[in-house]
């Protein structure tokens, strides 16, 4: 026997012991057992899916055991099978959007990222008329749906409407459609708020902060309430910006979950250090987050790259 053959014979012969960690929103795993009563590790990560259309379209149809977890206008989610066993067992979370527009096509396509400033002055005159074009669209629809209670129910996890609060203080966590509802190592929750005259961490005003004070603390209590083996410092609250949709919501992570670009600095800004700047901001109750300048990251095929900072890079008017 060579010393590649016997180096392969090495992972028939590992008996499994345990479940000692599962990462990358379980992705991959790490098994502690033994080759030849001698302690061992085994570690293992899905490759990546290739990506010549015929071995993928063998993909596809190799598909099974395919499980509606909900759908809202156009977005629609499944967990679904790809290896045969006699007792499948979903491997995969899928998500589709169905029809797409061009705005997803360029989203989930390959791109450069640049980081920008946006400052007071750019955000009033340019930013600010570009969001309201958004929301004349009709995008927040499916928003709307799940707050008003025509679509989505059975996935609302918390609606908070306490008679004692004001209705601006209501919201509803439900699970990000990014998560698949079971690996409690990559929870990932959204918190809606039920109030419409917050866009984005822009609107906010220092006004705000009992407001979202409020809301963080009773986000927390429902989470670690739908999840008793969590604890509250095992969360990590955060929002966007610019966020995917605007409609004020903030993300509810585990702090396990490894941070990848929607976590990362230029994208995510955390609660806690939002209210804390809100709090110390000079003025009075009116000063907001709308008279400061952020720096974060756009993807070079975005809408406002494309549409209002490749010309103020270049120095021309959007």
């Amino acid at each position: 026997m060579d010393e590649a053959t016997a180096v392969e014979a090495l992972i028939p012969r590992f008996k499994i012991g345990k479940v000692l960690n599962q990462d990358q929103g379980g992705r991959r795993i790490t098994l502690l057992g033994s080759i030849d009563d001698s302690q061992a590790l085994f570690t293992a990560e899905r490759a990546a899916f290739p990506t010549n259309v015929e071995t993928l379209e063998a993909f596809h149809a190799s598909l099974t055991n395919i499980e509606n977890l909900g759908a809202n206008d156009i977005y629609h989610w499944y967990l679904a099978s790809y290896f045969p066993t006699e007792t499948p067992v979903p491997d995969l979370k899928i998500n589709l959007i169905y029809p797409c527009t061009e705005q997803h096509v360029k989203k989930y396509s390959p791109q450069g990222v640049r980081m920008v400033t946006e400052t007071p002055e750019i955000y009033k005159a340019y930013v600010r008329p570009f969001i309201q074009k958004k929301r004349d669209e009709g995008r927040l629809n499916w928003i709307y749906n799940i707050i008003e209670g025509r679509t989505e129910q059975e996935d609302v996890l918390f609606r908070d409407a306490s008679q004692e609060d004001q209705p601006d203080d209501h919201f509803i966590i439900l699970p990000d459609l990014n998560w698949d509802r079971k690996t409690l190592s990559s929870l990932h929750l959204l918190g809606l708020v039920e109030r419409r005259d917050i866009w984005s961490l822009r609107d906010l005003k220092k006004s705000h902060v009992p407001w979202l004070q409020r809301m963080r603390g009773k986000i927390l209590d429902a989470a670690v309430k739908l999840y008793p083996e969590l604890d509250k410092d095992m969360l990590k609250l955060y929002i966007h910006y610019q966020p995917t949709y605007y409609h004020f919501h903030i993300h509810i992570v585990n702090v396990m979950l490894e941070s990848g670009g929607t976590q990362a600095t230029g994208k995510a800004f955390g609660l806690e250090n939002i209210i804390s700047q809100l709090e110390t901001m000079s003025g009075g109750s009116d000063a907001s987050l709308a008279d400061v300048s952020l720096t974060y990251s756009l993807g070079e095929a975005s809408d406002l790259w494309t549409e209002i900072f490749i010309s103020l890079k270049q120095r021309t008017k959007p």
